[in-house]
């Protein structure tokens, strides 16, 4: 008989403050602290106590231009992050997450970490499967005639992303990157 597993916060939360810096998935200190229940504050002075459990490869802040860049793809509008903070946020990596476990001692810290760490397990599985699609696909065209052509083109087309998809998505972006995806996109000011 499989156990019902009962979570402290919806996975859908954790995946959503997931979002893409500089190449790596990341969660914010803000975000992490809300999910722990601490201040931010009380968090980034865990790190820095513990600062030889924190490489950059585990964490980083965020500098100036992404701050402004992020301002803008969320529409805040205040002079500091979310209207509340003083200094620039800090980002951290999965393996950065796991590390948090060892400094943040609570039993809700260590809940909410075994559930991140799914959160992003579940997203590498998610692409890992997305590629071996493709990759069967890949196999099965070469296999077969050019009967099936037109059915492996429309199941491709199914695969892409839809354009409202590509519109919404989340993380952070260069604004070189913005104007790829959108290039008669404006800066509102």
């Amino acid at each position: 008989m499989a156990e019902q597993q009962t979570t402290i916060v919806p996975v859908e939360r954790i995946e959503r403050a997931i979002i893409v810096i500089r190449g790596e998935k990341v969660m914010f200190d803000a975000d992490l602290a809300l999910l722990y229940g601490v201040a931010t504050g009380n968090l980034n002075r865990a790190v820095r106590r513990n600062a030889s459990r924190f490489p950059v490869d585990f964490t980083f802040q965020l500098t100036a231009e992404e701050v402004e860049i992020l301002k803008c793809q969320f529409g805040t509008s205040s002079s500091s992050w979310g209207g509340r903070r003083r200094s620039r946020p800090y980002a951290f990596t999965e393996q950065g997450i796991a590390m948090l476990s060892s400094v943040l001692h609570s039993p809700r810290a260590v809940a909410v970490n075994i559930e991140i760490m799914r959160a992003f397990v579940r997203l590498r599985q998610l692409l890992s499967t997305h590629t071996e699609l493709a990759r069967k696909l890949d196999e099965l065209e070469r296999k077969y005639d050019k009967q099936f052509a037109i059915v492996f083109q429309a199941i491709r087309k199914l695969m892409e992303p839809t354009p409202a998809a590509q519109r919404n998505e989340m993380g952070y972006h260069t604004l070189t990157q913005a104007r790829d995806r959108k290039p008669n996109a404006r800066r509102r000011r």
